[in-house]
């Protein structure tokens, strides 16, 4: 028993002056025993040892918790040990006197915990309770006739008055554990994600997007911030409704309406990973779903231009052709063939297996994540892809309009007002040019930044596309009347 849990035992309340007499003799015995076990035999020494600590744990009103570094055999990293190691950084800080520093975040954010053989408090509901950590020698592995060497592992032990157990072993550890992977994910390097067939591989995710750059209605924009916080906030409503927590939105629109901008952005917003998931680099479904078990909660799955990834529209379609060809229809077996061996390194992935992977069974692995799809023409996409319950929330993102163009002219060029605002609201209702497109008007194309110049490069360019509309227009009709007289002469015929 260590020297300070005496002291905490003499400071404590109601054991009186008695109790503070017998924590003195108990000093003095340890301190006795320390120097009269350098002359004794080592079993003597060890036996001695053993029933002296029982003793000493039967006479102190203390009961002492040890976490680990290292558990199990393979001797993987304890997370209690790191929510424990995030939890203490700040009462470090502020009371242990010998500190350990490490760089996170892209080497941008310093976390601090305390050193080896530090000792620091800590409060929950009116107890008081010490944190304490330390150092145990190297441990070994061999593992066929491979050995691995962990060469200290460290540990930290919790102290607490053994009238306080229930409290400490249930809501209070409860409460250190959240904190603590709460306090990693906020510290830790966020990752986007690509398949490689069955796996994935990783970079550092680094988009500047933000929902305060997205270029959108604002009332749509806010819209979609509360949905998402409300989202990762409603663990327990998922808990209490027998659902898994996830939600699947489906961004579409016309090309350059920034898709992927929001996905960066609700990234952001919710400081999640996100695992782009290309569809045509998976084998078959079950592979698919070794993807989806790979993923971690918080994060966003993401499946763009998913009209393109796969033939997975149209295929109740499809298949009714091919019973028709079965029944009577004259096939070609080279052309056969030759699909066939086109098909043989093809993705199998089917729509069924896709929809498995959205709202199935293999769903509930893991929780907080949000399944995004984007594409250009929802109409190609087959309803039971798109329904409610798998993409739960349907954004539609189009051709720029007065207020993105206000976000874009503020971003852009810093500027809330210019007289020309008006004339290139008028336009941008009369013609269709995506957020791209007018962005790319509104970049300066020298250091003078001058907002004129690149106002009146967009009203340039929004006039053209306007005469070329009214042209293209123009064509159409006269089609449509030549059309019509043809179909008059033949039925004249």
């Amino acid at each position: 028993m260590r020297i300070d849990t005496l002291t905490m035992m003499m400071n404590s309340g109601g054991a009186g002056n008695m109790f503070a007499h017998l924590g003195s003799v108990i000093a003095g015995v340890m301190f006795s025993w320390a120097i009269l076990k350098r002359f004794l035999p080592h079993d003597l020494r060890a036996y001695v040892d053993r029933y002296s600590q029982r003793f000493f744990r039967y006479l102190s009103p203390y009961i002492q918790i040890s976490f680990n570094e290292y558990t199990g055999e393979r001797l993987m990293r304890s997370e209690a040990y790191s929510a424990i190691e995030n939890y203490l950084s700040s009462r470090s800080a502020t009371q242990a006197k010998r500190l350990k520093a490490d760089l996170v975040k892209n080497n941008q954010s310093l976390v601090i915990s305390m050193d080896d053989h530090e000792e620091v408090s800590d409060e929950y509901n009116g107890v008081k309770l010490w944190w304490a950590s330390g150092k145990r020698g190297s441990k070994t592995q061999t593992v066929s006739f491979h050995t691995s060497v962990v060469a200290e592992s460290g540990f930290y032990t919790l102290t607490f008055h053994k009238t306080q157990r229930d409290l400490i072993l249930g809501p209070y550890l409860s409460h250190v554990l959240k904190q603590g992977k709460e306090i990693r994910f906020q510290n830790r390097q966020r990752k986007l994600y690509t398949n490689n067939g069955w796996y994935w591989t990783h970079v550092v995710f680094e988009h500047p997007a933000t929902f305060n750059t997205l270029a959108m209605d604002p009332g749509d924009k806010q819209d979609i911030i509360h949905d998402l916080i409300t989202f990762s906030k409603n663990e327990e409503f998922y808990a209490r409704i027998g659902r898994a927590w996830k939600r699947g939105y489906l961004l579409f629109g016309p090309p350059g309406t920034g898709k992927s901008t929001m996905i960066a952005a609700m990234a952001n917003l919710l400081n999640y990973d996100i695992y782009d998931l290309e569809l045509t680099a998976v084998k078959d479904n079950t592979s698919l779903r070794r993807l989806l078990i790979e993923t971690s909660s918080k994060s966003i799955i993401v499946i763009e231009d998913i009209d393109c990834s796969l033939e997975l529209t149209g295929q109740r379609k499809k298949k009714e052709k091919v019973e028709e060809d079965k029944e009577g229809e004259v096939r070609q077996p080279g052309k056969r063939a030759a699909k066939d061996e086109e098909g043989k390194n093809a993705s199998r992935v089917t729509l069924s297996g896709l929809l498995n992977f959205i709202d199935g069974l293999w769903s509930s692995c893991g929780g907080e994540r949000l399944l995004v799809f984007t594409t250009n023409h929802i109409e190609k996409l087959d309803p039971a892809l798109i329904r409610k319950g798998r993409m739960d929330k349907h954004v539609e993102l189009s051709y720029c309009r007065s207020k993105a163009f206000k976000v874009l002219a503020k971003n852009y060029l810093g500027i809330d007002d210019h007289h020309l605002f008006d004339h290139i609201w008028k336009l941008l209702n009369e013609v269709d040019l995506t957020p791209a497109d007018v962005a790319e008007h509104l970049m300066p194309k020298s250091a003078s930044k001058n907002a004129e110049v690149c106002l009146e490069s967009l009203i340039g360019a929004l006039e053209k596309a306007k005469e070329e509309g009214e042209s293209r227009a123009k064509e159409a009709e006269l089609k449509g009347e030549e059309s019509i007289e043809e179909v008059k002469v033949e039925t004249k015929e």
